[in-house]
């Protein structure tokens, strides 16, 4: 694929402006839409992440927070004895790690096997984590000070979406993404087309898995304490599988469209009902789930579509085109 051609340059010239646009929202809001502009953005690179495997693949991945909680645990450790940018690229090697040990062991499975299983990767990684805590540090959770603001944040989470967009728009158009699309049709039609399909698919796994490390990395500067209940809850999974199926997760920015009404959803239930979150996100899941099973993206493209026309011919029997009778 050429970098020169149109297709490409003006997508990519379009979101370079909307981007550099964004960057200045910290001079024209306070500190409470600045919170809740980096948690809109934080959702958009993980919805996205997640839909960059599950979305060609039907993969339905619940580890997503632990991907998360590691980028935010690597911070809390080594934030204070490194820069702030060793300390990212420590965090995507360890999610690097993490994410082929348990692609090249998980990615086998299908359906509902490799739900329940990265479902259990959550709590086992969450176990694992504070066992060393209590028996090891002799402590449950870590302090994170580090000279980093509100708005250094959101900066670093709209530089990392952007990356993010701009990988998932070249992928789409490369080999890698067409072999993705022929494995989410058919596996068995890929492995006879000649696709590694292991290999690819933990290739995107491990690429969606360094995004969301790094989410968690840029985003632990804005806790002040981290345990393990906060960095894996696993609330957070889910809520990223809602927003990226309310958007559509078969498209690069169909999350983007779930990411901004839930978010702004949660905010409402968390501060309205914070005893009664959790079940009112189940509610919202099942709705989702139930009303929009392509999302936005699939409701629109359902509707958009045009309807093929069927030539009839006007009796029953005679089938044979005008042109053909006249040349008889």
């Amino acid at each position: 694929m050429s970098i020169l051609k149109p297709d490409f340059i003006k997508p990519v010239g379009l979101g370079a402006v909307i981007f550099a646009a964004l960057a200045f929202l910290p001079n024209f809001v306070d500190n409470y839409y600045m919170s809740l502009a980096i948690s809109v953005v934080s959702f958009a690179v993980l919805a996205t992440a997640w839909s960059m495997f599950s979305g060609p693949t039907r993969y339905i991945s619940l580890a997503t927070v632990v991907f998360f909680g590691i980028g935010a645990y690597t911070v809390a450790v080594l934030g204070e004895h490194m820069a702030f940018p060793l300390v990212l690229i420590c965090a995507a090697l360890a999610g690097t790690v993490i994410a082929v040990l348990v692609g090249f062991s998980t990615l086998r499975l299908a359906g509902v096997y490799f739900v329940i299983f990265t479902f259990g990767l959550t709590e086992l990684v969450r176990q694992v984590v504070s066992w060393y805590e209590v028996n090891v540090t002799r402590e449950m959770g870590r302090y994170v000070f580090l000279d980093i603001t509100q708005n250094d944040i959101y900066w670093q989470l709209l530089a990392l979406f952007a990356i993010l967009l701009l990988t998932g728009f070249i992928l789409a158009r490369s080999r890698l993404g067409f072999a993705l699309r022929i494995i989410g049709e058919d596996e068995t039609v890929a492995k006879h087309c000649g696709i590694d399909v292991t290999r690819v698919k933990v290739a995107l796994f491990v690429l969606s898995a360094v995004f969301m490390t790094l989410t968690g990395a840029i985003m632990a500067p804005r806790w002040t304490y981290i345990d393990p209940v906060i960095a894996f809850n696993p609330m957070l999974s889910f809520q990223v599988v809602i927003m990226a199926l309310l958007g559509g997760p078969r498209r690069l920015l169909g999350p983007l469209l779930g990411v901004i009404p839930l978010t702004l959803l949660f905010e409402v239930l968390t501060a309205s009902f914070p005893n009664h979150f959790s079940i009112l996100l189940g509610c919202v899941f099942m709705v989702i789930v139930y009303l929009l099973p392509g999302g936005v993206i699939g409701l629109y493209e359902k509707y958009r579509a045009p309807k093929k026309r069927t030539l009839s011919p006007p009796d029953g029997n005679n089938t044979t085109p005008k042109s053909e009778e006249k040349a008889a």
